[in-house]
């Protein structure tokens, strides 16, 4: 039988964690503290395994039903939902780590030795004056050419065109590096 909104609502904790099925895998579980937490139970090649979809009332039920009609679909095409999760997780991690600032700083580790120190310290410098308070905490992936340019200009402002200039050729190599 399918569950309802009133059934989730007067669900009260018991000593033990128990389910509410609502078909087709999907459940809520019940814990002693009172938490209600949407379950999807389902298997890939042979293997019983357990999704989490979120909690009540922050995934509603319309919302953990659709949840669970996009992890039938998945695992239709071959999509493990539970690995697909784990690798979205990871990426949207890697993307967040790899700002301007930690990108541009492992590119200029990488070019140390090729360069004397009083050029690596200008390089370094630079970039902390006039790139990294503007663009160095914001994801290389997201960062726009509109962006890079009003930095330049800022730069330019001060009169140091030669100066905007190697800082450009400089950023371009980060970005390069970091493809």
């Amino acid at each position: 039988m399918k569950l309802n909104a009133r059934q989730i609502d007067t669900a009260k904790p018991k000593e033990k964690a128990y389910k509410l099925a609502d078909g087709g895998g999907l459940y809520l579980l019940v814990k002693p503290n009172g938490g209600k937490y949407w379950r999807l139970k389902y298997r890939v090649a042979g293997k019983e395994k357990l999704l989490a979809l979120g909690v009540y009332p922050e995934v509603t039920l319309a919302d953990a039903r659709a949840k669970r009609e996009d992890a039938k679909r998945g695992i239709a095409g071959g999509i493990d939902p539970m690995e697909a999760k784990r690798e979205e997780k990871i990426a949207r991690e890697t993307q967040l780590n790899n700002t301007f600032k930690d990108i541009a700083l492992e590119w200029h580790s990488s070019k140390l030795k090729k360069w004397s120190a009083g050029y690596a310290s200008d390089i370094l410098e630079a970039f902390n004056k006039d790139v990294f308070p503007y663009i160095g905490k914001k994801p290389i992936a997201e960062i726009k050419p509109l962006e890079l340019l009003n930095v330049l200009r800022r730069i330019e402002g001060r009169g140091a065109t030669e100066k905007a200039k190697k800082v450009r050729q400089r950023c371009g190599e980060v970005f390069r590096y970091a493809i």
